[in-house]
């Protein structure tokens, strides 16, 4: 673009060309990084976060440690196999204890929505190990008084179906944190993207299932475990990157809705 520009001794107007502008880095502070890439700031008043340690790790790495087994097992990986029985107790005491302490914590700092997320997912995780553990009996309750092979059978298949509904509506619920997630950035909407097409697809596989379609089972399966695999990849590897920063790292999933 030509600009004309007056030249004040001779009055009259020579063309002038404006300069290119160099393209420079920008430094960004932790602080300034924490806003624009992992949360908006949380309006939470109180010295807490200052007196405390940062819980949010905690309950991370209870859900990575749950999930990733998980993940490999449903994709039959070097023989696995069962459901995920093999590792109920990591689903215990990383999925369901470590999350739940998390969401309390969470809780006590302020952050709403970070608190909700964690101790659903606690819960989840508590309930899905205690329906895989033989002393509660879950599947029994649908196979008790069977004498033929088919009806056992039948019962075995009316508890998948039934189960599979656990799966859907915890697919719901990540679905509205889905949504919530657009208060964020791309990473975290993808990382509830894929555990909501994860739980979906789980649900899709018991019902194939119950229908005796051992087949499609086994894919939805494998599919299934993808999904969580890359769930998890995607989780460990932002945890390492914030984990570099202080900063950071203390605001992963840190914001507030209320």
């Amino acid at each position: 673009m030509v600009f004309a520009e007056k030249d004040s001794d001779a009055g009259s107007f020579k063309h002038t060309t404006p300069p290119l502008h160099q393209v420079q880095s920008v430094t960004v502070s932790n602080e300034m990084f924490e806003k624009l890439y992992l949360n908006p700031a949380s309006r939470v008043k109180g010295s807490l976060r200052q007196t405390f340690a940062n819980p949010t790790p905690l309950p991370l790495l209870g859900f990575l440690i749950a999930s990733t087994p998980l993940g490999c097992t449903l994709m039959g990986w070097r023989g696995a196999g069962g459901g995920g029985a093999a590792t109920i107790g990591a689903f215990y005491f990383f999925g369901g204890m470590l999350q739940v302490i998390g969401s309390v914590l969470e809780w006590v700092l302020g952050n709403t929505f970070v608190y909700v997320v964690f101790g659903s997912f606690g819960a989840f995780w508590l309930a899905f190990a205690a329906t895989l553990t033989p002393w509660y009996n879950a599947e029994g309750a649908f196979t008790d008084g069977a004498t033929t092979a088919a009806e056992k059978a039948a019962g075995v298949a009316s508890f998948e179906s039934s189960l599979a509904f656990l799966f859907v509506f915890m697919g719901v619920v990540v679905f509205m944190y889905l949504i919530c997630s657009l208060r964020t950035n791309v990473v975290f909407f993808c990382i509830f993207l894929f555990l909501d097409i994860a739980f979906f697809l789980l649900a899709s596989a018991y019902w194939k299932a119950a229908e005796g379609d051992t087949k499609t089972f086994h894919n939805l399966e494998v599919r299934d475990g993808f999904q969580i695999t890359l769930f998890a990849s995607r989780m460990a590897r932002e945890v390492a990157v914030f984990k570099k920063e202080d900063a950071a790292f203390s605001g992963i999933l840190g914001f507030d809705l209320g």
